[in-house]
């Protein structure tokens, strides 16, 4: 077993994340980027582009939206763990009949105490793709309208537990935003069924999930995959061992984990000689992808990073570590962003920060002016 170091090991993620320096000509589309991560999270769709813009060098945000939008080539809906996730519409086909039963299955309690048994789920799920065929793109609010028209009347939060359900049985997506506010579509309608891809039986879809887990996040564990993707342990487990003959194990921290035998030649490449410095925005799947963020996260600043509630800060990230978080402001034309290290950051590391931030403004078309608060 090859024994790996956790600058090894950080070194080996980036990669995988897309987050170090791609090779000259490398340029690949923003649904390639999409689906090398498989998925990205979008419950802030602001975040969600940023997330594929510090991925692919020369995107602009528009570009993001032109692939959900225009081309259709993404997809914002529920995905990994229940939660809003850009995802390749192409994946679609294996992805949403893998994940739908498990996250359906595990919301029925909470449906049952929102007062949204099969009766009405059924009834409401009709009515509501029958709006969406005679009407188009309809807020949430248009559609619950369009079900007390009916005579099914829904409050508070069982709103966008019934449409969480409709998208997670492939009825719906998010379609185009109105006026900031985002609208839902009949998924067929919106990518047509011969773009969405061919569905998997469960055995292979799990195969599958596993090995485009391990092309993203690997090394890790089937612990790690499952905290990741929300399905449960014993069919990760199974998934892994179907896979076996492809994985290579190695040692971290001590412990042992797994990553594709076709990155074997990763393991003899050296670090990159000048720091890797990333902006992350809000709930980036770089740390969304472990059961744990030790390695990633020091221990003593993780509060720093996710007080609770389930935010994940936008974080400075140096080699693959957080060393600080950072907020903007965005005005019209501007944006002023304000880095708040947890440490003295060496001079190199302080001479990647600009670059950095030039990219963040060009993303955003804006002018970025910036500065470094003292460590705290």
């Amino acid at each position: 077993m090859i024994s790996l170091s956790d600058i090894q090991v950080r070194t080996l993620r980036l990669r995988a994340q897309r987050l170090t320096p791609q090779p000259s000509g490398a340029e690949t589309s923003v649904a390639q980027v999409v689906k090398d991560l498989c998925g990205i999270q979008a419950q802030e769709a602001p975040a969600a582009a940023l997330s594929i813009g510090v991925r692919r060098a020369g995107l602009v945000a528009v570009d993001v939206e032109r692939a959900r939008v225009e081309e259709r080539t993404i997809t914002r809906t529920w995905g990994l763990r229940g939660t809003l996730h850009l995802l390749a519409t192409e994946d679609l086909g294996w992805l949403i009949p893998l994940l739908g039963p498990v996250f359906i299955a595990g919301d029925r309690r909470r449906r049952a105490e929102l007062g949204l048994n099969e009766d009405i789920c059924m009834r409401a799920i009709r009515v509501i793709q029958d709006a969406l065929a005679n009407h188009g793109p309809l807020t949430r609010a248009e559609i619950v309208e369009q079900l007390a028209l009916h005579g099914i009347h829904i409050e508070g939060q069982a709103r966008p537990h019934l449409l969480y359900r409709a998208a997670l049985e492939g009825h719906i997506c998010l379609g185009p935003d109105r006026d900031a506010e985002p609208t839902y579509v009949l998924l067929s309608d919106w990518i047509g069924q011969k773009h969405r891809g061919l569905p998997l039986s469960d055995d292979d879809a799990h195969a599958e999930l596993t090995r485009r887990y391990l092309n993203a996040y690997g090394p890790a564990t089937p612990q790690d995959q499952a905290a990741w993707s929300g399905m449960p342990l014993s069919k990760t487990r199974a998934a892994w061992q179907s896979i076996a003959d492809q994985l290579i194990e190695v040692e971290v921290a001590g412990a042992p984990a797994w990553m594709l035998k076709a990155r074997a030649a990763w393991l003899d490449e050296l670090p990159a000689s000048t720091p890797i410095v990333r902006l992350l925005p809000r709930f980036d799947t770089y740390l969304l992808g472990y059961q744990h963020r030790v390695l990633s996260v020091p221990p003593r600043y993780a509060k720093r990073i996710n007080a609770g509630g389930g935010i994940l800060h936008p974080t400075v990230l140096v080699d693959g570590r957080v060393a600080g978080t950072w907020k903007s402001k965005q005005l019209k034309h501007s944006l002023e962003v304000t880095l708040e290290p947890f440490d003295q950051l060496a001079p190199e590391v302080q001479a990647r920060l600009e670059p950095e931030i030039t990219n963040l403004a060009r993303f955003l078309d804006v002018q970025a002016t910036w500065r470094v608060l003292p460590p705290r």
